[in-house]
């Protein structure tokens, strides 16, 4: 028989990770986690509790999790048992167990490890050396395409700041190039200008093209006195 679930849960039943290995909605795999701390007996010295049902075979892990796996009645318990030391030596080698937040920011990986032992619901033949050496693996190979993903990033920032020098550049010489049109255009055909204008450097004169007409005064004429 296959196992249902592989699971990193708190002592209330609060699911931290999980694997489900058979079609199991969500809310599923959360009651059942629920209720499982409500099965145990204190007290008790197995670490396998039942319903009609489902069997729960759990570890702490911590003090405050459990590793739990959920399997059917039928299924061999010695095997499930050793699949259940080796799901937790994983965990405590994958994040710290005694903080809940280090199990959930690593659960992806934990589930990654999880996945490695159990295929399809059935243990696969592997163990904490060879389950060591393939998440190693798998960890070089992220780093590897971590760098090939950085090698990209960085590459495009260079080109894009290739692309808007190129674009600069240009923008500067069309300005170049349209001020030195407009300066020609602005020149008369006489080549010189009037008004006080800068010409070549120095002020030209204001010169005017009409001389100053001549202005005629009426002389008076001396008022004679007449002599008795």
């Amino acid at each position: 028989m296959v196992i249902l679930a592989s699971s990193i849960c708190t002592k209330t039943g609060k699911a931290l990770a999980s694997r489900q290995f058979v079609e199991m909605p969500r809310t599923r795999i959360e009651g059942l986690l629920a209720s499982f701390p409500k099965l145990m007996v204190p007290g008790q010295q197995h670490t396998t509790v039942e319903t009609d049902t489902i069997r729960y075979l759990y570890q702490p892990i911590g003090e405050e999790m459990y590793a739990v796996l959920i399997t059917t009645r039928q299924n061999n318990i010695v095997q499930d048992m050793d699949t259940l030391h080796l799901m937790a030596r994983a965990v405590s080698d994958i994040c710290d167990v005694t903080d809940q937040q280090d199990v959930v920011l690593r659960g992806f990986d934990i589930i990654l490890a999880f996945d490695e032992i159990i295929t399809q619901g059935y243990r696969d033949n592997v163990d904490l050396a060879k389950l060591r050496m393939i998440t190693e693996m798998e960890s070089q190979e992220e780093k590897i395409q971590e760098i090939i993903e950085n090698n990209k990033q960085r590459e495009a920032k260079q080109e894009l700041k290739r692309q808007a020098k190129m674009f600069d550049q240009q923008r500067r010489e069309a300005a170049k190039r349209g001020m030195g049109e407009s300066s020609m255009g602005g020149m008369g055909s006489s080549g010189s200008i009037l008004g006080g204008g800068r010409m070549g450097g120095s002020y030209e004169p204001l010169l005017s093209r009409e001389p100053e007409p001549v202005r005629s005064f009426a002389s008076a004429s001396p008022t004679r006195s007449n002599t008795p």
